[in-house]
């Protein structure tokens, strides 16, 4: 309700569901296909899509089970579901004196099951015009519901060009390292200052957003114990990263091992460095991702910008 009362466009939703009549009730009045989402839901974690009424006591009770057993609540609400489009999500920073910058946009559709394994930043959908008043939209609505810290305002862009509001992480998000290289914007200790009162020393004219980075996020296929790690060196090559030599990885807790992440002058150029990068990296003891992340980042449809969340599906 605030979003929309700052003037952005959220999607068709409902607030919390009491129960399956509740859930009936408003999939017939947004229309199908609709998602059903566990409120304090993460990681993809807690998501229902319903295609027909007949599949709705189903996608219900596994939604509710599910943020019950992941997050300890059960409580669910409802949205349109926004079919082909691509994930945008808006980076800002906020201090207690009213100022607003905006950090750009990352395009995170490459995802599995709602998690995602790709990020760039800039979106190659997004053009200059849009992402001008994309910025300017959300910089307006922080400012108006008096947000202060770092946080990320995500967005579906619709295949007629249009962005839906889907909702805000009030905090640091895992693909940060992308915005903080594009920008060279710390943004941990920006989190940190303005949490403590410290406001900007820079202005939204101060942002550079040349250049193209991208991230690749390394998963864990299987537990087992790290016997030999190599990293990726070179100018503008990141890997954040808990691993160290002889550490065991367990099945009990997130698979993300690492985030690989390249910066380049040119989106082609940031690619051929992701690739090579890829190639360098060696996680021994663990089956990981990076051979299909090579894979991806080879895709003709990734290589050309030419995807949506539709990217996966089938793999």
């Amino acid at each position: 309700d605030l979003m929309a009362g700052a003037g952005v466009p959220v999607i068709p939703g409902t607030g919390i569901l009491e129960d399956l009549n509740a859930a009936r009730a408003g999939a017939d009045a947004i229309g199908y296909p609709v998602m059903i989402k566990a409120r304090s839901g993460g990681g993809g974690r807690g998501i229902r899509l319903v295609s027909a009424p007949n599949e709705m006591t189903q996608a219900y009770a596994l939604a509710v089970a599910e943020g019950e057993a992941s997050f300890g609540d059960g409580s669910v609400y409802m949205e349109k579901y926004v079919h082909p489009a691509r994930h945008i999500e808006v980076q800002v920073l906020a201090d207690e004196a009213g100022n607003v910058v905006c950090l750009g946009e990352r395009d995170c559709s490459v995802q599995r099951h709602h998690q995602k394994l790709i990020e760039e930043s800039p979106s190659p959908a997004v053009s200059r015009s849009q992402r001008k008043k994309l910025m300017e939209l959300t910089a307006r609505a922080v400012k108006a519901i008096g947000y202060v810290g770092v946080g990320t305002l995500e967005f579906l862009l619709d295949r007629d060009g249009r962005f839906w509001f889907m909702e805000m992480n009030l905090r640091l998000q895992v693909e940060h390292g992308v915005t903080e290289m594009l920008t060279q914007v710390d943004l941990v200790k920006w989190q940190i200052r303005t949490a403590a009162g410290v406001p900007l020393n820079f202005q939204q004219q101060n942002v550079a957003l040349n250049g193209v980075c991208v991230e690749c996020r390394i998963n864990a296929l299987t537990p087992g114990t790290l016997s030999m790690l190599h990293v990726p060196g070179g100018p503008f090559v990141r890997f954040d990263t808990y691993l160290v030599s002889g550490i065991s990885v367990s099945p009990y807790y997130d698979a993300l091992l690492g985030k690989l992440i390249v910066y380049a002058g040119t989106r082609e150029e940031a690619m051929r460095k992701m690739k090579a990068a890829l190639c360098e990296l060696v996680v021994e003891g663990i089956e990981t991702n990076i051979a299909e992340q090579l894979e991806l980042v080879s895709d003709p449809r990734f290589m050309t910008g030419q995807y949506d969340l539709t990217f996966m599906e089938g793999r």
